[in-house]
């Protein structure tokens, strides 16, 4: 493989390259948020019962989960520039092909067209970084690349609504076609070019196993609470799942080059960060589906209004990211990342406090620490997977912890539709004071759960992730 130096990298190439990541990313993030918005408008241009929308926003997640596992092994024979130039081209080219589209089943294609460019720009570019930058870098330029991803969540009900209000709904899909093109003549001319000079063929039979048992989870993530399957045969669908998964498992164990090699979680800090990933976002993933509906129909704010409420938590993210690798050199990734946990947690519980006579300031500066927050989470449970693991591993420990935080974001929605469900029955038709008190009970629930998750960063000792953060523990930890 080419080795991780940057002296043949220019300073400008060096300098662009979380820019150039960065874009990939916000596309990404941005996409689902803003869309969700527009499904009554599109539903309603395409004459379909706004349900069977839910096919638009399932199979980009499904093409996610099951292309994800590969973008390693494609970075590896092709290249970090070319593979991930071709996931913004064919992302943008699916992009440019859903706003033309004028039938659902046609749009529904254009997603998976759209969810295979997608599923190889978190992994590639977070490779591309770790074999650009030394590890003593590398929270700083993580820092940056995932703020696009606060961003774009935050500025996609606000953008979408606006879109819907004053353009046509093909307008959502069209945004990402300037972001594209710019993106793709940037990679092109700064992205340095990663490649295994010996790779392994692919491993099929895990890819078979692997995205099957991930998209049928996927799926049943994606529908569940809002499907006319039984109880029974939701079941059916998770043991079928599993016994893929676990067949997979199995797989690895038997071949000499596994699509995904699960024996980087032996290295400690990979495993913590990447199951700390999972746990932290069973309860803060599902916030950005409570609280527009709190803030909508609970406290009865427009879309827009409601949007501008939520936007606090990005501007919270860029402007406080310089102190974030501060943070992590004056304590450590343990100690931040336990007490951080349970600040998140006790920030959802003060969210749960919201009601008709809360100050709009008040919910603003709630906000704007709740990004703060969970900006600090996310680099540093980023950062830390990258700690101890070689430059020969770097490229299946990103398409791990990639695959892993695109299933925690439907486990972490699916957590939150349950708690909505199981206190508010009647979502639906339920008064404002009933959905009120029904997503406050939901947000004590999700508290809860996330200051929970905290056990999973016991596991770190005092001096892990020390060669990222630049830390120097005093007393070292057995």
């Amino acid at each position: 493989m080419e080795a991780r130096d940057t002296r043949g990298l220019s300073d400008t190439a060096k300098r662009l390259l979380p820019w150039l990541v960065a874009v990939g990313f916000f596309m990404e993030s941005l996409d689902t948020t803003i869309l969700n918005t527009a499904v009554p408008a599109i539903a309603q241009a395409l004459k379909v019962p706004p349900l069977s929308m839910k096919a638009v926003l399932a199979t980009y997640t499904l093409s996610l989960a099951v292309f994800i596992p590969i973008s390693g092994w494609m970075a590896n024979r092709y290249g970090t520039r070319r593979v991930f130039a071709s996931a913004i081209g064919i992302f943008t080219l699916g992009s440019f092909l859903c706003g033309l589209s004028n039938d659902i089943h046609l749009l529904v294609a254009c997603r998976v067209l759209q969810g295979c460019g997608g599923a190889m720009m978190l992994p590639v570019g977070r490779l591309t970084m770790v074999r650009t930058f030394a590890k003593s870098e590398l929270i700083d330029a993580m820092s940056f690349v995932a703020i696009p991803g606060l961003i774009g969540p935050m500025l996609g009900p606000l953008l979408g609504g606006l879109i819907i209000g004053y353009f046509h709904w093909s307008v959502i899909f069209f945004v990402n076609i300037p972001i594209g093109l710019c993106g793709l003549y940037l990679v092109f001319r700064h992205l340095p070019n990663y490649r295994e000079r010996r790779n392994f063929p692919l491993d099929t039979v895990g890819l078979v196993l692997f995205g099957s048992g991930i998209s049928l989870l996927s799926y049943v993530l994606e529908v569940f609470g809002e499907t006319t399957l039984s109880g029974r045969e939701i079941l059916g669908l998770l043991a079928i799942s599993a016994a893929l998964l676990g067949a997979y498992g199995l797989h690895t164990m038997r071949t000499a080059h596994p699509l995904l090699r699960l024996g980087l979680v032996r290295i400690r800090t990979f495993r913590v960060a990447v199951t700390g990933n999972l746990f932290t976002r069973l309860g803060i993933g599902g916030i950005p589906f409570l609280l527009p509906l709190l803030y909508q129909i609970g406290l009865g704010f427009s879309p827009i209004q409601s949007g501008l409420l939520i936007m606090p938590q990005a501007l919270a993210a860029m402007s406080l990211k310089l102190t974030m690798p501060l943070i992590l050199k004056t304590f450590g990734y343990r100690r931040v990342l336990i007490a951080n946990t349970i600040a998140l947690g006790c920030m959802i519980f003060l969210f749960s406090t919201i009601d008709v006579s809360t100050p709009v300031w008040l919910i603003v500066l709630m906000a704007f620490t709740y990004g703060f927050l969970t900006s600090l989470q996310y680099t540093s449970m980023n950062t830390l997977a990258y700690a101890d693991v070689n430059e020969r591993e770097a490229s299946g420990a990103s398409t791990i912890a990639s695959t892993v935080q695109q299933m925690a974001v439907s486990f972490g929605v699916a957590a939150a539709s349950l708690a909505a469900a199981f206190f508010i029955p009647d979502r639906f038709h339920a008064a404002a004071p009933a959905m009120i008190h029904g997503i406050h009970l939901a947000l004590w629930a999700l508290g809860a759960l996330t200051i929970v998750s905290t056990i999973v960063f016991n596991g770190l000792r005092g001096g892990d992730g020390d060669a990222v953060s630049r830390h120097k523990a005093q007393i070292p930890q057995a």
